[in-house]
């Protein structure tokens, strides 16, 4: 059984969308059969998947920025429970870990959403590209409407001299190694720049630190370079695919970072120093929050309670007025005990002698 069984019905979408983007590049003037229009139906293939997939990139990008910046809370919740590895505190721990990402609307699933939904295109236009010189041959069956011919055609199309189904360790013609050597370049540098550009752009400074922002930096170099040990492996066309894709989603993130940018990040400043230079060129001079002066001088020292010493008197005041003055009571010699009295402390008449 074919492991990848799977994508059969996404090859036939995929070769569907290329063959009609390549009709429509015919009706538009471009040369019929082999050539440039067949590759420009890969780019076509991107711009359609990429917008049907629009939605998904947003809610990435919130996510990510969500990731971000609920670092400082999930860095609390992880040393609240440092240390402890018992059934209970591990549940603790996971309940307030998913309150949390609830909290801020996001989860580490919801970030990757996009890359794994593209996934499954990717490997079925890899499978049609590998599959078009047994299709020309009549050795495979077609795919959707590409046919012997059409696979012929999409065959001999050609990017600087490099076929769509050349690849880098099976091809000896150096024009095409060299094409192919630049294309994996450019689509490890574009991946690079695309993830760069989310993590550092916009992002506060308080989210560029912890285990979470040093994952970011780690997968920031990871990436590009999983893309060029695997890249030699790729037919011309995947390679084009990934770069176009690549480049779109640096114009989507310029355009999403650009006008909703994260709170505290260089985005941010950016934003509105822009605003303000726009304020100025059209003579709107924007009001200044008022500044509120905290009074200056020594700070008043709280004022402590004396505590009643052992032995001492205890003076009931009653309603006294502040400016009243209360004498002390006067200590019975003969009893050793206080003088009861009212606020004026007039003592109380003596217990005649046994």
């Amino acid at each position: 059984m074919d492991f990848f069984k799977f994508l059969e019905p996404i090859e036939w979408v995929v070769a569907w969308i290329m063959y009609l983007c390549h009709q429509g590049l015919v009706f538009l003037g471009m040369g019929d059969g082999p050539g440039l229009g067949w590759v420009f139906s890969i780019v076509g293939l991107v711009i359609i998947i990429r917008i049907l997939l629009i939605p998904l990139f947003f809610k990435q990008i919130k996510a990510s920025r969500g990731m971000q910046m609920l670092q400082p809370e999930m860095q609390a919740i992880q040393k609240k429970y440092k240390g402890k590895s018992d059934p209970a505190s591990r549940e603790a721990m996971s309940r307030e870990t998913m309150e949390l990402y609830k909290k801020h609307g996001t989860n580490p699933f919801a970030s990757c959403l996009p890359i794994l939904l593209q996934s499954p295109i990717f490997f079925a236009l890899f499978r049609v590209l590998n599959g078009l010189v047994p299709i020309s041959t009549g050795d495979a069956d077609p795919i959707g409407p590409i046919n012997a011919a059409v696979a012929k055609d999409i065959e001999s199309s050609s990017l600087f001299g490099a076929h769509l189904s050349d690849v880098f360790l099976k091809t000896d013609d150096l024009q095409a190694k060299i094409v192919i050597g630049a294309l994996i370049v450019a689509m490890c540098a574009t991946t690079f720049f695309t993830q760069r550009q989310l993590t550092m752009k916009n992002m506060p400074k308080s989210a560029l630190e912890g285990p979470m922002a040093s994952t970011q930096k780690m997968m920031l170099y990871v990436f590009p370079f999983i893309f060029a040990v695997s890249g030699v492996n790729f037919p011309v066309g995947v390679l084009v695919y990934w770069t176009t894709t690549n480049l779109w989603s640096m114009g989507q993130q310029f355009y999403t970072i650009k006008r909703m940018p994260a709170p505290g990040s260089e985005a941010e400043r950016l934003m509105l120093e822009r605003k303000k230079r726009k304020a100025a060129a059209k003579g709107i001079v924007e009001e200044a929050a008022p500044v509120i002066e905290q009074p200056r001088g020594q700070r008043q020292q709280p004022k402590r309670k004396d505590r009643q010493k052992p032995g001492t008197p205890r003076v009931i005041t009653g309603t006294t007025a502040p400016s009243d003055k209360v004498e002390d009571a006067p200590v019975d010699d003969e009893t050793g005990g206080t003088a009861q009295g009212t606020g004026k402390g007039s003592p109380s008449p003596k217990k005649p002698k046994k």
